[in-house]
This record gives C-alpha cells, structure tokens and sequence, in this order.
C-alpha cells in the first residue's frame, strides 16, 4: 500500500498543488530518459516479503503494531490488516551469489519477526491467503490504525458508490458484498523487483506481460478463500474485485479497473504507461511535496518525483512500473506483483530466480512482441493461469500447447541461459531452477492444499478442516523444504479440537424453503433429506421464518395442497451470530426447549446448528 503519509491534510488546496507535481514528475522523467540521466549500466533485484500472523489456534492475530514496534527494524512496515507484515529487502546486484545472500537476508528477517511474534503470542504464516481468516477478519476493527488507509477506504468508498462485489467461480462459488477495501487484506504476496535499463523498458515490459500466465502457474498457492475452493490463485480475481471502483450501469461502457493486467503492449517509454495510467485512473492520495521535480533537475539534483510515486503506488498493475533512487542516482524497474507468498522461503527463491532468468535471457525474437503475439493472448494466459495453475492450456505465439510443455522444452531453458549471462553461481541456478521443474512434474502449492483440504473435508468439519490445514503449512514451512516435496497430511493435532463459537459447527450446506412454497413440497423435501427443520427465505433472502417437523405433526387438519410454507411455519425465530458461543447457543435451545437455531449474519442466514451438531 506505499509509503506512510506522516502529514497530509487531503484537502483541495493540497489536492490542486499535488496535480501540478504530478504533472511536473512526468515531465521531469521524460527529460531525465531523453538526456541519459537514468542508471544503466548495473541490474539489481530487490523483493517484498508481505506475511500473516497467526495466534495459536493458527486463526490471524491482530497484533502487527506491537511486533513491529518490538522488531525495531527499518526493513519492516505495516500492511492494510492489522494481521499482516511487510519487510521489504535490500537490493543487491544480479551477480554471481545475488540470491544466496537474499535468501540469507530473508531467513534472518523472518527469524527476527518470529522471535518477536512469538513474545506476543503470535506465529509467522507465508501463504498467498490465509485459509483461516473469516468474514470476521475483515471489518473494520482489523484494519491498521493508520490515517492513510482510512483514508484509502473512505475515498475508494465513496467512489464506488455502493458496496463491493465479490464473485468468484471455482469448484465452489462464492458471492458477497462487503462494505471496506479490507478485503484486499487477504493477499499476501512476495513482490518481485528487477532494475530496467530505459533504453529497453518497452521491450522487457511486454516481455514481463508475455511469460506471467507461465510464471504464476508454476507459483500458484491461493486456492481457499472463507473455506471456498476457487481459483489455483484466487488472489487474482480477489484483488481485482476488492479494489473495484467502478460504477455498473445499463449501458455498455469501456471501464478499466484499477487492478489488472493492461490493455495494449506498450510500444513508447516508462513514462508512456505513467501517462496512461493517470489518464485513466483518479488521483486516490494525496501529501504535502516540498520540492519541484523540474526545479531540482536545473540544479543538478535528482528528484524522486514523490507525487508520481505516491500516484502510482495507488494503480496496481499486476507489472507495476517503478521509479526510484538509490545511492543517488535514479533507475526504472518492473515490479512482479502477480507472485504469492509462500509456500516456503526456498520456493519463493525459486519463483524469483525463474522470472529474473526468464527476464535477463529474452531471446531476441521476442523483442518486438506486438509483431508475434496477440495481447489478448498474453491476458487470457495470466487468467487461465490464476484459475487452473499448472494444469492450465496456453495459446503462445498463436499456437495451443500446455503449461507444461511450454515451461520444460522452451522457458526453462531460456532461464537458465539468462542467469548464466549474469554469472550467477552455477550452484544456486541448479537448486533454485530445480525447484521448478520439480514442480512442472509433481505440482504446486495451490494442488497440496486442495489435495488434503478435500481429504480432510472427507472426515471432519470445514472449520476443522481449514485449521488443521493451515496447521499443516505452518509445520512444513519450518523445515523449508520445498513444496513440490510437502506429504499428505496423516495425523491432525487434537489439541485444535477447541470449539468456542456457533460458526465453527454449525452446518453450511442448506436446504431452504420460500415463504410461498406449498406445504406439500415443503413434507415431501424433508422427507427425502431426513431433516427435521428447514428455515424459511423470503424474495430478497432474508430468514423469515422456520419450519419444525415437530410443527406440522401438530397440525392434523392442515390441507397440505393449499396451504403456503407462510401459513405453518414458525414466525418469531429464534436465531444466534456466527460468533454467538456455543454454551450461549446450548442453553438458548435447552431454555425454549427447540431442536436447532439458525445462524445469520444480519437478516441472512448462513448456516444452522442442531443437537446433532452439538
């Protein structure tokens, strides 16, 4: 979510001076590419490792602040929930050891966040999304006390108009509204940075848009979300649909999210997508600049064109481009945000020695990508990728062949020839470029968590079932082995057999009647379901009613041919939260002397507990 905003009145006069810095940086970028003044002579890879904490009971553990506080490390910053972390580490030249000392940087880091997690209670999670976060997770509470993000929230908010929309399609569907950006808390990624000389930014650019449907094949963990099975990357779709602001209508317009993927191959400068991303999207922040971009070039400075940096860390390109400075001089680089966290330190390594090789080999027939390749083809891959990872089929260059065979007979090898061009240790190329054929073979993260999620779902609960997966993860990320060698999970830790809330038991698949149906088809389906109670929606999905078995063998006379569900069933329902405890829930039942209770969030039920359950 970009830098921390220590003053900022987000006011007009504020908004009207920040426009013309906006204005003035890109000015400024173009004069500094046209006059040769950016960096271009060295290649470094720089990365962002964002994580989750987790408590005990491997549920998030909103504690984010006072570990970082504890951690005292300037590597570390904030996240949008208050269960997140990000450490962002150092760059280093694309050289001979490169990744060997980043990997080294990042078990120490991560080492540093788990000693001070765990004075707090907390755990380290590397996961692209949390199975266990709930809807509980996602309110407002858990946001990071930070004015920015608020901020963030309330103009995305109010630009929308009207609540976000989620709607994925897997081998589950899940379709909800929710009223906050916190949605977007869910993904964590490993971020991927690679410095870009000018000169070729356009070209490596689509290059970086052309190999993303490969790459995150290869890379996908994210299948779960709020114990749905839906995408091999689901954080694809997620990000895209928790970040929406635009506005549906009843005409056909060309709207472009602030998410995505682009829109064309990119034929001019760095400076030309900056264009066209502020031609497109609105300003979301704004800060207090003290210095002109143009003014300090005529003196001989270089500017670090905050407002640009600011403005573009607001429009989230799954290849962001990257303005920055470093030892005091200025560079362009291409930022991978596609990747997930997890599932361990070494396949993430892998992941980033795959693209960077991937990156520094491009061959050179494909320089001239809008020549060869269709865009909609590179987009329609990164989508097909993000929904069926490595079982994916691609169309490259116009030609179908699968995820599989294009990896091993043509990217693998252009990825070791391009780590080779850069000197990296012949070692380190083998292990880490091992670790993706390994998986082109046996399969990524996204596959064992479905794999044991379904076993599991086989024998236990969901809640239990997403608890003692997530368990699971946690245990194989602490040897680091990678995941393509991860075994199925055997045994499952009872002492996670604490149940404490209605949401954690209560039944998920419903059967459920309309107030308008006849009494007759509500008999005949609880007969053929075996269930003795089924609740009662009205036309816009509310509960309004519940009908009882015990109910209608009351009513002897009842003409089952005439009478409507509304007629016979239960008005004054009783009914308890997702969150409600169970004790509360026992002793309610054990009180009216009734057999189940609904569970509804708002006026909309979710799931029901009966003493079978309990």
């Amino acid at each position: 979510m970009g830098e921390h905003i220590a003053k900022s009145n987000f006011d007009e006069q504020e908004r009207k001076v920040f426009v013309q810095h906006l204005i003035d940086d890109v000015r400024a970028l173009e004069k500094m590419i046209g006059e040769g003044l950016i960096e271009d002579d060295i290649v470094r890879i720089g990365a962002e490792q964002e994580m989750c904490l987790i408590n005990h009971e491997y549920r998030p553990s909103p504690r984010s602040l006072e570990i970082i506080k504890d951690i005292d490390d300037s590597h570390f910053t904030t996240e949008l929930a208050s269960y997140n972390l990000e450490a962002n580490l150092d760059p280093y030249k694309l050289e001979n050891d490169c990744f060997k000392r980043m990997e080294n940087q990042l078990d120490a880091l991560l080492e540093k966040a788990k000693k001070k997690a765990g004075d707090h209670g907390a755990k380290i999670l590397l996961t692209g999304i949390l199975p266990t976060i709930s809807r509980e997770e996602l309110g407002m509470d858990y946001m990071t006390p930070i004015p920015r993000y608020y901020k963030l929230n309330d103009i995305l908010k109010a630009w929308r108009g009207d609540d976000f929309s989620l709607r994925i399609k897997g081998a589950d569907e899940l379709s909800l509204h929710h009223d906050s950006v916190l949605f977007e808390a869910c993904n964590t990624s490993f971020q991927l940075h690679l410095q870009i000389p000018p000169n070729d930014f356009a070209k490596s650019y689509n290059w970086a848009q052309a190999i993303s449907g490969p790459v995150l094949s290869m890379a996908c963990n994210s299948p779960l979300l709020l114990g749905k099975e839906l995408w091999r990357e689901t954080r694809i779709a997620l990000f895209q649909q928790s970040l929406d602001t635009r506005k549906w209508t009843k005409a056909v317009k060309e709207q472009v999210a602030r998410v995505g993927f682009g829109e064309h191959w990119q034929k001019a400068s760095a400076a030309e997508i900056f264009k066209q991303d502020i031609s497109t999207h609105r300003i979301l922040l704004t800060k207090p600049i003290e210095h002109n971009s143009l003014d300090l070039l005529k003196t001989g400075g270089v500017p670090k064109l905050e407002a640009l940096s600011l403005f573009n860390g607001t429009v989230y390109r799954w290849n962001r481009p990257c303005y920055g400075v470093g030892n005091g001089k200025p560079h362009l680089r291409i930022e991978n945000r596609y990747i997930p966290s997890g599932p361990t330190v070494i396949d993430e390594m892998a992941n980033f020695a795959f693209w960077v090789g991937l990156m520094a080999g491009r061959p050179t027939k494909y320089d001239d990508m809008p020549s060869i390749m269709d865009f909609r083809e590179a987009k329609t891959n990164f989508l097909r990728a993000a929904m069926n990872g490595r079982q994916a089929m691609f169309s490259w260059m116009g030609e179908g062949i699968s995820v599989k065979k294009l990896i091993k007979e043509e990217l693998l090898p252009i990825a070791y020839e391009g780590l080779r061009k850069f000197q990296i240790d012949e070692e380190d190329i083998n292990r880490l470029l091992g670790v993706i054929e390994a998986r082109v073979k046996y399969g990524n993260g996204a596959e064992w968590q479905i794999h044991n999620f379904r076993a599991l779902r086989k024998q236990i609960k969901l809640d239990s079932a997403i608890v003692q997966l997530t368990r699971a993860m946690f245990e194989n990320q602490q040897s680091n082995i990678p995941v393509h060698q991860w075994k199925p999970i055997e045994g499952m830790d009872k002492t996670l057999e604490s149940f404490h809330w209605v949401g954690q038991i209560m039944s998920t698949k419903l059967v459920k009647l309309y107030e308008d149906d006849y009494a007759n088809l509500a008999i005949a389906i609880m007969k053929w379901n075996n269930i003795h109670h089924l609740p009662v929606e009205n036309s816009k999905g509310e509960l309004v009613g519940l009908l009882t078995w015990s109910h209608i063998e009351k009513l002897e006379k009842l003409d089952k041919y005439e009478a409507r569900v509304s007629d016979i069933m239960i008005k004054d329902v009783i009914w308890v939260e997702p969150k409600t405890e169970i004790k509360a829930a026992t002793q309610l039942m054990a009180e009216h002397q009734i057999g189940c209770l609904p569970v509804c969030v708002d006026t909309h039920i979710v799931g029901i507990i009966s003493k079978v359950d309990l």
